[in-house]
């Protein structure tokens, strides 16, 4: 409940006025579960698991499962309050959509300087996000440092480099992967038990979140985005 006030300040005008939040499940592990699995089918090119003939029904199912999930998870992300969490998974979606059809409809195999000047352009905005989870989520923060990795090695392949960094980015990808299992687990547990159970490094406000009561819950309500005038 908040009170509303004048515009400049003065006693309160109303005492009837009500913010009614709506509970809404953590979407960050289908997040994390769904960046996980399109790291790895990438990487199942990457690393020469399966054909380059096979390229476009790995982008498919890229784009049937990963991009949904993601969109999903940042919608709710949203709905939950969390600006920092939606606006890294809709970008997830954004990458991988932008990155499957880019690979679907090209050369198997063939390097393409579209997606290199792509995921170059995207890398340090992952940056940017991972700097600004890290002050409260640094399990986040450090997908988005590995993925913004991969997403640097993967483009200056794609741009004309050596096979090597193919090579490399695939196998930072089977390291995003299971850094993704794990998060998506931890994550998970912690929703189910409201209580850390594996470690993620929670901090600041993102730890008083779960361990602080519901005053530090609705605090300073009045002030975000859908309950102030303007964003």
């Amino acid at each position: 409940m908040s009170e509303q006030t004048r515009p400049d300040g003065d006693a309160p005008a109303a005492r009837a006025t009500r913010i009614v939040l709506r509970p809404v499940a953590s979407s960050l592990p289908l997040g994390f579960f769904a960046f996980g699995t399109a790291s790895v089918l990438l990487t199942a090119l990457e690393l020469h698991w399966v054909p380059q003939g096979q390229t476009s029904a790995l982008m498919l199912l890229v784009l049937v499962y990963a991009v949904p999930l993601e969109l999903l998870a940042a919608v709710f992300a949203f709905l939950a309050r969390d600006a920092g969490a939606a606006c890294a998974l809709a970008v997830f979606a954004g990458v991988w959509a932008g990155s499957a059809l880019t690979m679907a409809m090209g050369t198997p195999g063939a390097p393409s300087p579209v997606l290199a000047v792509f995921l170059l352009t995207v890398a340090p905005l992952m940056l940017v996000l991972c700097a600004a989870s890290l002050q409260g989520k640094p399990l986040f923060g450090v997908l988005l440092l590995i993925g913004a990795c991969r997403f640097v090695l993967v483009g200056a392949y794609q741009a004309g480099g050596a096979e090597v960094l193919q090579t490399v980015a695939g196998w930072f990808g089977v390291a995003l992967g299971a850094f993704a299992l794990y998060g998506g687990l931890a994550l998970l547990l912690e929703e189910g038990a409201q209580h850390t159970v594996l470690p993620i490094g929670r901090r600041g406000r993102a730890r008083t979140s779960l361990e602080g009561g519901l005053a530090h819950q609705v605090h300073r309500t009045e002030r975000e985005a859908g309950v102030r005038r303007q964003l």
